[in-house]
């Protein structure tokens, strides 16, 4: 017993070892990590049986006790039998196969067995087949094996098997008498050796599942840092200033020696090795880039010709194309190259198609942003179309009967009436304007407004100087002096109304007041939250203020309304005073 200890310890260390040397290839590894299908289980039965028929092979043939051969065992004598390793690779691959792999390589191990002959062929036979299904029911029931599992439930298993093995040779094999004695002498060197070679390369499996977590997380990490990095930049679209940036970022951050960004017809941005032919705004270099657009699909080069780069000195070895897409259609294209093959692993490949998805997630959003703006212009627009229709016949019939009367002050009327449009278009065209042109745009309007009700109300400013530059949104103060003079004042009841801009620490407060009759109470509550019915109007333009400014600013912007019967409304607007969130063109 003593002395077949350690031959069985040598037995197992080949098994481990050529464990561990599969352990190091990718395809192994990913059939541990993934769910397994009909491919990936034939593979592991392949493997695993595999196993059990080199154990078979490396097997000690024992003859009454002694120890008859230690060489490759390909014909044992009918009064002999073996000792090896075969339950082993048996219980691990039905732990981690299921049911079905275990049968499999329960079959495979169990066949060639019997194949060699010996006192013990058709037991050991059975024993293997039995511990096939048993493992592999324990392993899809319990789940035995798993990074979070500890390895001694599969070691367990592994010795609880070999001693249902020594149990059905001595229930089989014939006759008793030799039976009983092989189990005697190998009993315990197979249980304990089976036992251990079972815990190392239970430990094999669980760091490889353990690796792979991470390296995904360490991807996962950087691909978000990346993702953040660059979403100030691809939240302005594919242009060449966006991607010129985003690929800097890029080329710092991962293995590539180059990086290049794409959209459908040119490169847009190319940083790194080959930037003498790779440049951006020409047509795309590589046919593999122009496979990417047209199918949508990841693609992998690892040769020169493969990239298919018009360049015949082009330094660029392999790359991987990934694709940018917005919903479900590709917009454009990331492409990792490197100068050696070797550079372009598992890991890179896997940054590459993270950051696809990212970065298409952020296109996605640059473009919902653009649609919400021009959602916005829409709204404007729509506002200016209320407003213009009536407002210009009464400007135009005001400024026709002073001709005749008032020469110099019709002139007057129309130079305003030209700035007043003239605000209408620039609001038009920018999100954001300074302060002292929406004033300048509340003054054309009152002078049209004033020159057909001379003394009816009175306007006031009251603006900090250093408040003029300030960006607004702009038809904000507008539409509510507007609203003010037509709704407020009665037919008897003289009008004034105060439009103020101070500074409250980092804020802003623009208010509109006046001393009209008041909003009746019944609609305060839903002035500028939706549309009302009333006969003097429907409430879109405040509507319209409060959403821009919801829009626009967020949490940091507000917009109320107070009113009081017969007292007056005041409409106080609280704007920060700066704003970068918005580039310079759309100031």
């Amino acid at each position: 017993m003593l002395q077949l200890l350690p031959l069985m310890l040598e037995r197992a260390g080949v098994l481990v070892m050529v464990a561990f040397l599969l352990s190091r290839l990718r395809s192994f590894r990913q059939i541990v990590h993934q769910e397994h299908n009909r491919k990936e289980k034939m593979l592991l039965i392949l493997i695993f049986g595999a196993f059990g028929v080199i154990s078979n092979y490396t097997g000690i043939e024992i003859n009454n006790g002694a120890i008859v051969s230690q060489t490759w065992q390909a014909d044992v004598d009918y009064d002999a039998a073996i000792a090896n390793t075969r339950i082993m690779g048996v219980a691990i691959g039905g732990l981690l196969g299921g049911p079905i792999v275990g049968l499999g390589v329960g079959l495979i191990a169990g066949l060639h067995r019997l194949t060699l002959g010996g006192f013990t062929a058709e037991a050991c036979a059975i024993s293997t087949i039995l511990a096939g299904l048993i493992t592999g029911w324990l392993g899809r029931r319990f789940g035995i094996i798993g990074r979070n599992r500890s390895p001694w439930g599969a070691v367990a298993v592994g010795i609880l098997m070999e001693i249902i093995q020594m149990g059905v040779i001595l229930l089989i094999a014939r006759p008793f008498e030799a039976a009983s004695h092989l189990v005697e002498v190998i009993a315990i060197p197979m249980i304990t050796i089976n036992g251990l070679g079972t815990l190392i390369f239970i430990m094999i499996i669980q760091s490889i599942l353990m690796e792979e977590e991470r390296t995904r997380a360490l991807q996962t990490h950087n691909a978000l840092q990346i993702a953040q990095q660059t979403l100030p930049f691809f939240r302005q679209g594919l242009n060449f200033h966006s991607c010129g940036e985003a690929a800097k970022i890029i080329l710092k951050a991962t293995k590539a020696d180059a990086i290049s960004i794409t959209d459908k017809e040119q490169v847009l941005a190319h940083a790194g090795a080959a930037s003498d032919h790779h440049q951006p705004g020409q047509n795309m270099a590589t046919l593999l880039t122009k496979k990417v657009i047209e199918n949508g699909k990841i693609l992998i080069a690892r040769s020169t010709e493969e990239i298919q780069c018009y360049r015949e000195n082009c330094p660029l070895q392999a790359a991987i194309v990934v694709p940018l897409q917005v919903r479900d259609e590709t917009v454009g294209s990331l492409k990792l190259y490197f100068e050696d093959q070797d550079k372009l692993d598992q890991v890179e490949q896997e940054l590459a198609e993270g950051l696809s998805k990212l970065f298409s997630t952020q296109l996605e959003l640059a473009e919902a942003e653009w649609q919400q703006k021009l959602l916005k212009d829409a709204e404007v627009k729509a506002l200016q179309a209320q407003v213009h229709p009536h407002f210009l016949f009464n400007a135009i019939n005001t400024i026709s009967s002073l001709v005749r009367t008032d020469a110099p002050k019709a002139r007057k009327l129309l130079i305003q009436l030209g700035v007043f449009f003239r605000s209408n278009l620039q609001g038009a065209r920018h999100l954001l304007i300074p302060l002292e042109k929406e004033i300048e745009h509340v003054e054309a309007y009152l002078s049209l407004e004033q020159a057909r009700f001379p003394g009816k109300y009175e306007v006031e400013f009251d603006i900090e100087p250093q408040l003029n530059h300030v960006l607004i949104p702009p038809f904000t103060l507008q539409p509510l002096v507007e609203n003010a003079i037509r709704h407020a004042f009665s037919s008897k009841k003289q009008g004034n109304v105060k439009v103020t801009a101070y500074m409250d620490q980092d804020k802003m407060m623009l208010t509109t007041e006046d001393n009209g009759k008041g909003i009746p109470a019944d609609l305060i509550q839903s002035l500028g939250k939706e549309s009302v019915q009333s006969a003097e109007g429907t409430g879109t333009a405040l509507w319209n203020i409060r959403k821009r400014i919801q829009e626009i600013y967020g949490m940091e912007g507000s917009f109320l309304i107070q009113s009081e019967q017969d007292a007056g409304t005041k409409v106080t607007m609280t704007l920060p005073l700066t704003q970068n969130k918005w580039s310079e063109n759309d100031v």
